[in-house]
């Protein structure tokens, strides 16, 4: 199984607003980025949708270091969306959860993959975590 790195963010002009995110996918020497937006939506949103794009470009089953500054999509992956499933994608309030429409396609996409889910900081110098922000930010200015 291939080892993959892969760092994401999500960035949004208001919130909601103009939004964009980016990933970084790294084997090896390899390297590959991508970066989209959307002229209305929510930095949550874009944080996910980071993490789908990523999954989704790879062709194979791979194992992978995910790193990711958004607690929410860490919490969500890791902790809640066993519970999410279990209620018929409901809160322990039993309101709907929001976004199911990502969290499903997050769902799907991490499958087929081992994946350890890791948490940095972000704004504080990681390299690949700055790459992703960057990036981010040019999904935002390709959708102004």
């Amino acid at each position: 199984m291939d080892k993959i790195k892969i760092y994401t963010d999500g960035a949004c002009k208001g919130n909601p607003g103009v939004g964009g995110w980016g990933a970084i996918l790294i084997a090896g020497t390899r390297e590959k980025e991508l970066f989209g937006g959307e002229r209305e939506t929510t930095n949550n949103r874009m944080e996910l949708m980071a993490v789908i794009q990523a999954l989704q470009a790879l062709k194979r089953p791979c194992e992978i270091a995910l790193y990711t500054d958004s607690q929410y999509v860490l919490k969500g992956i890791t902790e809640w969306i066993d519970g999410w499933k279990a209620k018929g994608w409901k809160t322990a309030a039993k309101a709907p959860v929001k976004n199911v429409d990502l969290w499903q396609q997050l769902d799907q996409a991490r499958q087929v993959h081992k994946i350890d889910w890791i948490w940095v900081r972000g704004h504080t110098g990681d390299a690949g975590n700055e790459r992703a922000d960057q990036l981010a930010n040019m999904g935002v200015d390709s959708v102004l």
